[in-house]
């Protein structure tokens, strides 16, 4: 080899090994935890699914990228939010999605930035966040408008029952932020001339109490506020409402596609796949603080059919007209 080729090709290889050592450099495996009132959330959970699909779309896969928490592999009693949080803390977990208004307070504690999915109630009544522009907090995500939803359900009970009087409002009286949502369905309700029949619980041995209530004083539909204790329950509350042929609004479609007769709220799909998107640009670098709480921009109107026919009720065509999903 001669002494001009000889240099040329020591020259490649000192351009060549800085490249090739950059290339066996690992990419950062961001960390993140899906927390509900519940715990920690498994891959295959549907908000999981919802969740993790939209992040694929947005280049984060899983065991390359991307590390999901997961659940302690034993069942066992449930641990104290605040536990859940040190945990996510020593996992070194970079964002945390969460739904809820308890979780969501432990995690504003912890430090660690958490983008809200729903049911947190209005996060700047609830102390959460100074305002919805620009939280200045640990805590950005998705919110909705309590008040205006809560008008609408109603709304969509009158379409049904012109004649609506009484409506039983059942809510967990333990969750401030299901508490503040409450008190607007039920403002909303005396504003339209409707009696609020108001029966919140904090256990699950307070649904009989809560029934009994209603037994003696029956109302003419139910609207139930959605949070982990109400979500838990809610067989109990669809084998009520089927038994006294009972109209029921709910906040969320999950709810009507299990046997509830029907709901209007945010398309959960969408909202998972927003906070996706926060989860994006904090991975980035975003803070949370910095920004803006959104407001979902799909809210379903969906009626199941089957439920109506339990309780013998004949939905009026201008109702279902206005239905974007009808279940048979």
């Amino acid at each position: 080899m001669q002494r001009r080729e000889f240099i040329a090709f020591l020259g490649g290889l000192a351009f060549a090994a800085p490249r090739n050592a950059a290339a066996q450099t690992p990419a950062k495996v961001y960390r993140l935890a899906l927390i509900s009132p519940q715990g920690v959330m498994p891959e295959s959970h549907p908000n999981a699914k919802f969740l993790l699909g939209a992040l694929a779309r947005l280049g984060y896969a899983l065991g390359q990228n991307l590390a999901f928490d997961r659940p302690p592999s034993a069942a066992g009693p449930a641990i104290p939010f605040a536990q859940v949080m040190e945990q996510a803390r020593a996992d070194k977990v970079d964002v945390i999605v969460a739904w809820g208004y308890p979780v969501v307070l432990a995690a504003k504690g912890s430090g660690i930035a958490t983008v809200v999915a729903f049911g947190v109630g209005d996060p700047v009544a609830t102390g959460l966040v100074a305002n919805l522009a620009r939280p200045a907090s640990n805590i950005t995500g998705i919110s909705d408008v309590a008040t205006t939803l809560s008008t609408k359900r109603l709304g969509l009970l009158k379409e049904l029952l012109p004649n609506l009087h009484r409506v039983a409002m059942l809510w967990n009286k333990d969750d401030l932020g299901m508490s503040l949502r409450y008190e607007a369905s039920a403002k909303a309700a005396r504003e339209i001339g409707v009696e609020v029949q108001a029966v919140g619980v904090r256990e699950p041995d307070d649904f009989n109490e809560a029934f009994a209530v209603m037994d003696r004083e029956p109302p003419d539909a139910i609207l139930m506020v959605s949070d982990s204790l109400t979500m838990l329950n809610r067989k109990r509350v669809f084998d009520y409402a089927i038994a006294h042929r009972l109209p029921a609004i709910y906040e969320y479609d999950l709810l009507v596609r299990e046997g509830g007769l029907m709901s209007y709220g945010p398309d959960l799909k969408e909202s998972f796949e927003r906070a996706a998107a926060m989860v994006d640009r904090i991975f980035k670098g975003a803070k949370p603080a910095d920004l803006p709480f959104e407001q979902p921009t799909r809210y379903p109107f969906v009626i199941n059919l089957k439920a109506a026919k339990a309780i013998g009720l004949e939905l009026p065509p201008t109702l279902l007209a206005l239905a974007d999903e009808v279940i048979e």
